[in-house]
Order: C-alpha cells, then sequence, then structure tokens
C-alpha cells in the first residue's frame, strides 16, 4: 500500500481539505504514477458539492491527471519507469460487453465504466479516488501516453474536455473545408475550437459574448457570432455541416439546429441543470438534421487524440493553481471566470 496526500471534500457544504489515505499495492498490470498536475473539471465540483446526488464523501476529485511513471507490474508492457503518463476519465470497465470490445468503454453497458473518482472500487471495495492527490495506481489498459513536445500542465484538461470534444467532431467524420459551428466558449468550447481548425474545417464560434470574440480568433475561430444577435445568426440558416454544442445550460435548440444544412447534425456535450425547452420536430423533420449526444471518448480513441494535438501542437489554455486555492477555483468556475481551464500543480500539496 502506499500512502497517499490528497484534498477531499467531506461533505456537500464543506471546503476541500487535506486528506490521507493508502493507494492499493501493484497488481501485475499496474502502474504508479507520481502526479505532476490535474486539471480541474465542471464534473468536479458537481460531485464535490453533491450537486448530482450519488456522492460518496470523502470524495477525492480530479480525472485530468498527468505524470511520471515511478512503478510498474511484472506483466507491465505499454510503460517503463520514467515514462509520462495520463489517465482521464475512466480506470476500468467490464472489458467484455460489446461497446468495450469495440474500444468504446465509456459506453460500457457491463457493469459501465468505473470513474476515476466516486466510481466502485473492485480492489478495495470503496469507491474510487481522484487526481486530487499525488500518486495513482493504474491498470496500464487505462494508461495513456503522452506526447513529450507539448507543455505538461496545458496538457491535463486534453484528458476530459479535448476528447469530450475530439470524440464527436471525429464520430461525424469533420473533413476540410466543412462548416462547423462550436457553440460556447469554455473549458469544453475553446477545445472544440482549437480540433475543429486542426482538422481543417471552416469554423464559426457562437457566443454570447461579445468580450470573447477576439479571444475566438485567437483560438482558431474565422468567424464569431454573436447568439443573441437574431441579424446575425439569420445570415447562417441552412449553411452548416455540423455544430458542436458544449454548452450546459438550458437554451433554445432550436436557434442552432435551423442553421445546419440538410442533414447536418448538432451534437450536446453539456448537461444542463434543467432541461432544454423542447426542439421543433418539424426543424429536424424537413431537412432530415439530427440532434445527437456524445460522451467523452473510449482509450483507444484518447489515445489518438493526444497523439492528433502532439502533431498539431495542441494544449489547452490554463491558469494554474495552488491545492489550496481549489474552492476559489470552484467559486470562479461557477461564474466562468477562467480562460479556460484550471490545472493544479500537485507539487504545492506536498508543500
Amino acid at each position: 500500500m502506499y500512502k497517499t496526500n490528497a484534498y477531499a471534500a467531506r461533505s456537500a457544504t464543506e471546503p476541500l481539505s487535506p486528506f490521507e489515505f493508502e493507494r492499493r499495492d501493484l497488481t501485475p498490470h499496474d502502474v504508479r504514477i507520481d502526479i505532476l498536475f490535474c486539471g480541474v473539471c465542471h464534473s468536479d465540483l458537481h460531485t464535490a458539492r453533491g450537486e448530482w446526488g450519488g456522492t460518496v464523501y470523502p470524495n477525492v476529485p480530479g480525472h485530468e491527471i498527468v505524470g511520471r511513471v515511478v512503478e510498474v507490474g511484472s506483466e507491465v508492457s505499454k510503460f517503463k519507469v520514467g515514462q509520462l503518463a495520463g489517465v482521464g476519465c475512466m480506470v476500468d470497465s467490464c472489458r467484455t460487453c460489446p461497446s468495450c470490445q469495440e474500444g468504446l468503454e465509456q459506453y460500457c453497458e457491463g457493469s459501465g465504466f468505473v470513474g476515476t473518482y466516486n466510481g466502485p472500487d473492485k480492489h478495495t471495495g470503496g469507491v474510487t479516488y481522484g487526481g486530487y492527490s499525488t500518486q495513482i495506481v493504474v491498470d496500464e489498459a487505462f494508461t495513456l501516453h503522452i506526447p513529450e513536445n507539448l507543455e505538461l500542465a496545458a496538457v491535463a484538461p486534453l484528458l476530459c474536455a479535448g476528447i469530450t470534444t475530439y470524440s464527436p467532431l471525429r464520430h461525424w467524420n469533420i473533413q476540410p473545408g466543412q462548416k462547423v459551428g462550436i457553440v460556447g466558449l469554455g473549458g469544453l468550447g475553446h477545445m472544440g475550437v482549437k480540433i475543429a481548425a486542426a482538422l481543417g474545417a471552416h469554423v464559426v464560434l457562437f457566443t454570447t459574448s461579445q468580450s470573447k470574440v477576439e479571444d475566438g480568433k485567437r483560438l482558431g475561430a474565422h468567424e464569431v457570432v454573436i447568439s443573441k444577435d437574431p441579424e446575425q445568426m439569420a445570415k447562417h440558416v441552412n449553411s452548416f455541416d455540423y455544430i458542436l454544442n458544449t454548452v450546459a445550460a438550458s437554451h433554445d435548440l432550436d436557434a442552432f439546429v435551423t442553421l445546419l444544412k440538410r442533414d447536418g447534425a448538432m451534437t450536446l456535450v453539456g448537461v444542463p441543470e434543467h432541461p432544454h425547452p423542447s426542439p421543433s420536430i418539424g426543424n429536424l423533420i424537413f431537412k432530415r438534421r439530427s440532434l445527437t449526444g456524445s460522451l467523452i471518448g473510449g482509450i483507444a480513441e484518447t489515445q489518438e487524440m493526444l497523439d492528433f494535438c502532439g502533431k498539431h501542437g495542441i494544449t489547452s489554455d490554463i491558469e494554474m493553481i495552488r491545492m489550496d486555492e481549489i474552492d476559489t477555483a470552484y467559486d470562479r468556475m461557477v461564474k466562468s471566470d477562467v480562460k479556460y481551464r484550471f490545472v493544479i500543480d500537485m507539487s504545492s500539496i506536498k508543500q
């Protein structure tokens, strides 16, 4: 067992505070990673504060993990001590159902995928503890290689925000020259803009904020549309091949559905606290448009995403924080006061 220092939520209302626990001994296929940086996802906040229900306390969040391998099990073949490694949203699945067999572990139909935190830990009988900690032990099958040419701290959010936007763009086969919309410029949206641009698409960012126009263009958008301006929206009716909607707040989906061409698709990747107003079925039927959803990505696709980002020099725009600043970061996230992802320097936990 490995003594591990962490920060944990003890209840839905208490600030996160120092917490000590033990990571399991290595099985033959495990790797032990010294965590260097951990991204801060909105899911961390929802779970720590009990907003989704089902949180088991104490809860150690964090599923955007990058670090260095310090020990490997006797049968590990993918990793060697000293290599960079990453862990995303999953640390296990049933591995035998059709989705797992197809490399789509996020849709596991057996036991469901095991979350990096607050998931059922078959090794301890408790729940999994995430990346707000000094180290983690993970099966090599759920561990990822990190490109050496990228800034390590800025890679961390790729393990969630990166794959959440890359997976639908790849699944809907975005090609150079296609017109692609990205709705929202937050942690997910800014990655969607970067990845869609790198795929060669003509990228149009939709935002409600005039202050984000220049930033959107800096990140790779060819055009920026203020979505609350009817005149600007009307200019784009029936013109998009694909729209990736990253907004997690309830809003009118029809405003964007009508911008799709015949056979166009819009994919939702944000889960709103309150349901979206029901979209007009006529807007779908009369242009054979599709309204779809997507959940993170499988392990193979996540590795593909990391390699793609390494090739194109893509990382997240980040703001570094200390571990003891996490609650302030959560409060700022609620106000969308971050460009565009907080990342924890895990050396600060040792201090």
